[in-house]
């Protein structure tokens, strides 16, 4: 076998390895722990039978198409807050450096930092050799089930599109709205 023929063998392998596990819609969504940019600290677990939860993971902080996803968030926050959700962002990077990001983008939920990347990696968008997460998007239903997966995000349009996912997933209204 040729050299050039044992990588392709070796990256369709690989693919295939990687994509055995990955995660799919009814599937039980990974637990987490991780710190936000806000000084708490957050387990989807406490979520399960309370209220539908939502992970945007997002690439590394203060890029542009980052900061683009993340200012729409912000923005439309009101929009959002218009179902009875938790929304968070996610990314691999440090807490410090998700802090400064939240407070440049005026950020009014928070962003989660998973340093040690084993919550990326469990949700299958760790990206390999770089370590950095894949921007998809996590909905979690009430039960805590794996509602829909966002692999094909727009950021400038990212919060107006999670409002009309959550509105075709049949997410309640907030209470009081």
């Amino acid at each position: 076998m040729k050299f050039t023929q044992l990588l392709t063998a070796l990256g369709c392998a690989v693919l295939l390895a990687s994509t055995a596990d990955a995660l799919e819609v009814g599937d039980m969504a990974p637990d987490f722990y991780l710190a936000g940019s806000d000084g708490n600290s957050y387990r989807l677990s406490d979520y399960r039978g309370v209220q539908a939860v939502v992970v945007a993971w997002f690439p590394r902080a203060f890029t542009s198409g980052c900061t683009i996803e993340c200012k729409s968030l912000a923005d439309n926050g009101d929009k959002i807050r218009q179902f009875d959700v938790s929304y968070f962002m996610a990314s691999t990077d440090p807490l410090e450096k998700n802090i400064a990001f939240a407070a440049e983008t005026n950020a009014d939920f928070p962003l989660l930092s998973d340093p040690d990347k084993s919550t990326a990696a469990a949700y299958d968008v760790l990206m390999p050799v770089i370590g950095l997460a894949k921007r998809h998007t996590f909905y979690i239903a009430i039960d805590g089930t794996i509602a829909y997966i966002d692999r094909n995000i727009n950021a400038a349009t990212s919060a107006e599109d999670m409002v009309a996912r959550l509105a075709a997933l049949g997410v309640a209204a907030a209470p009081g709205g």
